[in-house]
């Protein structure tokens, strides 16, 4: 029996380099879908590693539409994410680029898209947060894509639980007394969706498994919902020391926030403050979802623990 092929857009990034190595470890989905792993450099490391698991590497560029005809060639499905500019075009490069993908997997007869899609700030907010164009832009490529003569589902990614290794890492406090600060505009109770990002694969291998079950689907993917206060806790108590949630005046935070960008993230903030990461269903959203993955999530904890994070 030949096997479907799964064409993995940014096959070495975070979220297509978990979707191809699960495909190609699953004793299931090994058998019923060859890899395509596309990549703008086939010599890199993590290209040569999913190589060597068996996975077709080619090299195409979602910025070069000359080269989409040969990467889809023969494709069954295709997982397709794009990446944020934050030079602040974001919205028109990733259309563009989402937009030329998509036509050309119709073209070459692709019977599923699986995109790495978000919620839609603009409109669950009725037009009160229009700014959050990092989020907006992948909801408006979903609502295209659902026009398409495709089946299609969609997979939108929770806060990173990486991102509390950098930039969102606690800071010591100002007042020099060992503790430290977790700082934002968030409420201690406000909550928020957290996945390891490299557990993607996990949802869109439940998706591989049972395509015509989830035709049409949204994935509101994350672990769980944590409250603030609850993870500052959990710092604490893996690394010892106090780490206290620290609720700034909006301003101030916003101030803090990279020029180029600070709009959209500001933004952003509110939404999953105000609003909801996923809007108003979030909590029945994000359950129903941690329920279709194909194996166990990953915790905040576990995570903690896989990133060997520390404070210094």
């Amino acid at each position: 029996m030949s096997k479907n092929l799964l064409v993995v857009f940014g096959a070495t990034g975070n979220q297509g380099g978990s979707t191809a190595e699960f495909v190609l470890d699953d004793p299931e989905l090994s058998k019923q879908y060859s890899v395509r792993a596309i990549t703008r450099s086939a010599a890199s490391e993590s290209a040569q590693a999913l190589k060597s698991k068996g996975a077709e590497v080619v090299e195409a560029d979602l910025e070069k539409p000359e080269t989409l005809p040969d990467a889809l060639k023969g494709a069954h499905t295709i997982f397709l994410t794009t990446s944020t500019q934050y030079q602040g075009n974001t919205r028109e490069v990733e259309t563009k680029q989402a937009k030329a993908a998509c036509d050309e997997a119709v073209k070459a007869g692709v019977q599923y898209i699986i995109w790495s899609s978000m919620s839609h700030p603009h409109k669950i907010t009725a037009g009160k947060l229009a700014k959050a164009e990092h989020f907006d832009v992948k909801a408006e490529i979903e609502e295209y894509i659902r026009t398409l003569p495709v089946k299609s589902a969609f997979y939108a990614p929770g806060s990173f639980m990486q991102n509390f290794l950098g930039a969102m890492k606690p800071r010591p406090s100002p007042d020099n007394d060992g503790t430290y600060v977790l700082g934002d505009i968030f409420h201690d109770s406000t909550r928020v969706p957290l996945i390891d990002i490299t557990d993607t694969g996990k949802w869109i291998g439940a998706i591989l498994a049972e395509p015509d079950k989830y035709n049409g689907a949204f994935f509101a993917a994350a672990q769980r919902l944590y409250s603030y206060g609850e993870i500052a806790q959990i710092m604490s108590s893996f690394t010892g020391k106090k780490v206290k949630h620290v609720q700034f005046p909006d301003e101030v935070h916003k101030g803090f926030l990279p020029e180029t960008i600070r709009d959209w993230y500001f933004e952003m903030f509110l939404f999953i403050r105000d609003y909801g990461y996923y809007g108003k269903d979030m909590e029945k959203d994000v359950d129903w979802t941690a329920k279709q993955a194909r194996g166990r999530l990953t915790t905040f904890d576990e995570f903690l623990k896989k990133a060997d994070f520390k404070l210094d």
